[in-house]
C-alpha cells in the first residue's frame, strides 16, 4: 500500500484513498485520468512546444530539464522542410531477424536520414540486413560500432554529394576491460549533411533502479568524450539508446494495472530520467517527445505481453530519444511522431522511433 501513496492521485480525498482497494482506486484513476490522455504527458508543468521558450519546464531556466514536445502530424512549415530525420533505437537482445528490420525500416520512405542505433546486437552482419531493408530508397553513409552498441545512418539514394563531413567514434564506459560482449558506452556520428552539422550518439547505459548515479556518471563521461570538442560548431544533437532510467517507488502491480488501463501517464512523474533531468543533472536544454506509449521493457520475447519470468521486471520506458538545436535562431525543428513500435516482437524491449523535421529560418 505504501507504493501505492506515491501516485499522482492528489485530487482523490485522502480518506477515501485510504481505505478503497486497488480496483477501485483504479477505477477512480481512470475517470481523473481518461479524458486527459491527450494531455502533455497528463502534467502541467511539461510545457507546449508552441507556447514555451526552448528548453523551459515549468519556473525553470531555459537550460534546466527537458522539454517535453508534443507531436504533431502535419508540418508546420509554410514551404518543404529542409531535412526530415526518422531516428529508431532498439535493444535487440542478441537475436535478429531478417523481418523484424523491415518491420523497423518500414515501407514510408519521407524521410531524408535514417538513424538506426542498436543496444545488444547480435554478431550476424546487421548492416547489411539493414541495407537490404531500406534499398532501393536509400544508402549506407556512415556506421559506428562497440561490439554490441551500432549506430547506422542512411541517405537517399545519390545523396553522397551532399555529405562534407562524416567521423564515426566511440567511448566505452564499462564491461570489464571488453571482457563481455554487452559492453556499457556509446558510439557516435558527426555529420556535415547539406550544410547542416549533426551529433548522432548511441547508447546503452548500466541496468537496474538502483543504479541511477552510475547511469549519470555514465551520461556525464560520454558527453565530455563526445561532444566536449565542439560544442559552438553543431546545429542539432541527437541522443538515442537503451538509457536504462527505469520507474521509481511504484511496485510491479500497480504499475502493470495502469499500463492495462491506458493509464501509463499517470506513470511519467515517476520517470527517474525526467526526475534527473529536472534537477539539474542530465540533458539540460534537450527535447522529447511525450511519453504516451507503453513502457518498452521488459516483454516475454515474441509476444507483447511484459515478462513473466522469475525475475518479473517492472515495465520502464527504458528506450529513448532525446534531441537538442544548438542554433533556435537560424534552426527550427518539429518532432512528427515519437513512439514505441509494438509489433516488432524479436526481443525482450520494443523499439522506439521518431521523425524529427528541420527548417532554417531566413531573415
Amino acid at each position: 500500500m505504501q507504493s501505492l501513496s506515491l501516485l499522482s492521485l492528489s485530487s482523490l480525498p485522502i480518506k477515501t484513498f485510504k481505505i478503497l482497494p486497488f480496483t477501485e482506486k483504479l477505477k477512480c484513476m481512470q475517470r481523473q485520468y481518461m479524458g486527459n490522455t491527450n494531455s502533455l504527458c497528463g502534467r502541467k508543468r511539461f510545457s507546449d512546444y508552441k507556447k514555451t521558450p526552448m528548453g523551459l519546464v515549468g519556473n525553470k531556466s531555459p537550460q534546466d530539464g527537458i522539454r517535453t514536445v508534443k507531436a504533431v502530424k502535419s508540418c508546420s512549415f509554410p514551404r518543404k522542410s529542409d531535412l526530415c530525420i526518422r531516428i529508431i533505437t532498439w535493444n535487440m537482445n542478441g537475436k535478429v531477424s531478417y523481418e523484424d528490420l523491415v518491420e523497423l525500416v518500414g515501407k514510408d520512405r519521407k524521410f531524408d536520414l535514417l538513424i538506426v542505433g542498436l543496444q545488444e546486437a547480435p554478431k550476424t552482419n546487421v548492416a547489411q540486413f539493414l541495407q537490404t531493408a531500406s534499398s532501393p530508397t536509400h544508402v549506407l553513409l556512415g556506421k559506428a560500432k562497440l561490439q554490441s552498441i551500432q549506430l547506422y545512418l542512411f541517405g537517399p539514394k545519390n545523396s553522397q554529394t551532399l555529405v562534407k563531413e562524416l567521423k564515426a567514434e566511440r567511448h566505452s564506459v564499462g564491461g570489464f576491460g571488453g571482457l563481455i560482449g554487452r559492453k556499457k558506452g556509446a558510439v557516435a556520428i558527426r555529420i556535415n549533411y547539406d550544410d547542416i552539422k549533426m551529433v548522432f550518439i548511441a547508447c546503452h547505459l548500466s541496468a537496474h533502479a538502483n543504479k541511477v548515479d552510475q547511469r549519470n556518471e555514465e551520461l556525464r563521461h560520454i558527453s565530455n568524450s563526445l561532444l566536449s570538442r565542439d560544442k559552438g560548431t553543431r546545429d542539432l544533437t541527437v541522443w538515442l539508446g537503451d538509457l536504462n532510467y527505469r520507474i521509481q517507488d511504484v511496485s510491479n502491480r500497480p504499475v502493470r494495472s495502469l499500463i492495462h488501463n491506458h493509464l501509463q501517464s499517470v506513470l511519467v512523474s515517476k520517470d527517474q530520467l525526467l526526475q534527473e533531468a529536472e534537477r539539474g543533472e542530465i540533458f539540460k536544454g534537450y527535447c522529447e517527445g511525450t511519453l504516451g506509449f507503453k513502457p518498452t521493457y521488459k516483454y516475454n520475447v515474441g509476444s507483447s505481453n511484459y515478462d513473466t519470468s522469475n525475475k518479473v521486471r517492472v515495465p520502464a520506458w527504458t528506450d529513448r530519444i532525446l534531441y537538442k538545436i544548438q542554433d533556435t535562431e537560424n534552426i527550427k525543428a518539429t518532432l512528427h511522431s515519437y513512439d514505441s513500435m509494438d509489433q516488432v516482437n524479436g526481443s525482450d524491449h520494443k523499439p522506439v522511433k521518431a521523425d524529427l523535421c528541420l527548417k532554417w529560418i531566413h531573415d
